[in-house]
């Protein structure tokens, strides 16, 4: 069925199927490789979405890539760059490990290089996807004023929950790290976080300073809430958050945002609407795991 029915992956607009082959795994990751050269598109048009130079040589087309990622295009031993070579009848070079640059494909033949260009960006994708984040979008919650309206919730929850097993201190958010989490991030150099800044700053300009008239929004931080069905498996404790005027500005500017971030490819899309909340306890703060 893995066949008949392969994993789609969708890259600048395009699909790709991904197939399974049998090779030696990096450390630590699947077993896995993708074949998408111009015959493997999904759709019917052809796999041009990059740009590819006519040299005196040939054709040729660059990638940036963060330096973190060459690895994943090198393979074990250097295996998985020879058979991209080999296939596609095309060379790569790579920058030295930890110095960023950009990924060079050459070859004789365009079609070549718009298979191993592809390939590598469909590899690429895939890695990139199993990176840990590094960063994430939010809304500052920090105030004084709702941290102290915090620190009086906590109190009060370790006072009338004292004697329940597993409830202490060590659960509850740091007061200067309230926030509201739009998405989370996989920035792996400098220029992808100045590119998320730039993008940020535009979106200030096109759309969250016409929304918000340029005056701050005045939110109400009151309730709590689990985003599963069974409290008894409640790991995280958010509070509920919405605008004073009864307006959806906050939510429209986060959706936006997000939606110009997945776009970017700077972040991906997990769902369909932000769902605004401010995490007040987690397990995961935990300093007793035996709790």
């Amino acid at each position: 069925m893995d066949v008949l029915r392969p994993t789609l992956v969708r890259i600048g607009g395009r699909v790709y199927r991904k197939n399974l082959i049998q090779e030696q795994p990096f450390p630590q990751e699947e077993d896995e490789d993708f074949c998408a050269g111009p015959g493997d598109c999904a759709d019917d048009d052809p796999c041009d979405a990059f740009v590819v130079e006519e040299t005196e040589r040939g054709f040729q087309s660059r990638v940036e890539v963060p330096s973190p990622l060459y690895k994943y295009i090198i393979g074990k031993k250097g295996e998985t760059k020879k058979r991209l070579e080999t296939e596609t009848r095309t060379s790569i070079s790579i920058p030295k490990p930890g110095v960023e640059g950009e990924i060079v494909i050459t070859g004789q033949q365009r079609s070549g290089v718009v298979s191993a260009r592809t390939r590598i960006d469909v590899l690429l994708d895939s890695f990139r996807k199993k990176q840990p984040f590094t960063h994430f979008l939010s809304f500052a919650l920090n105030q004084p004023a709702i941290q102290e309206k915090f620190l009086q919730f906590k109190e009060e929850v370790l006072e009338k929950c004292s004697q329940d097993h597993g409830v202490s201190s060590s659960l509850f958010q740091n007061p200067a790290k309230l926030h509201l989490t739009l998405g989370t991030l996989v920035l792996l150099n400098e220029q992808e976080i100045q590119k998320a800044c730039d993008l940020l700053q535009q979106c200030k300009e096109n759309f969250v300073d016409q929304i918000t008239g340029g005056k701050p929004l005045t939110v109400e931080v009151a309730g709590v809430e689990y985003m599963n069905d069974d409290p008894a498996m409640t790991d995280v404790l958010y509070a509920k958050v919405r605008m004073k005027d009864g307006s959806d500005r906050l939510q429209v500017i986060a959706d936006q945002l997000v939606e110009r971030f997945v776009a970017s490819g700077l972040m991906l899309k997990e769902w369909d609407r932000v769902k605004l909340h401010a995490t007040v306890m987690n397990t995961l703060f935990r300093k007793d795991p035996t709790l």
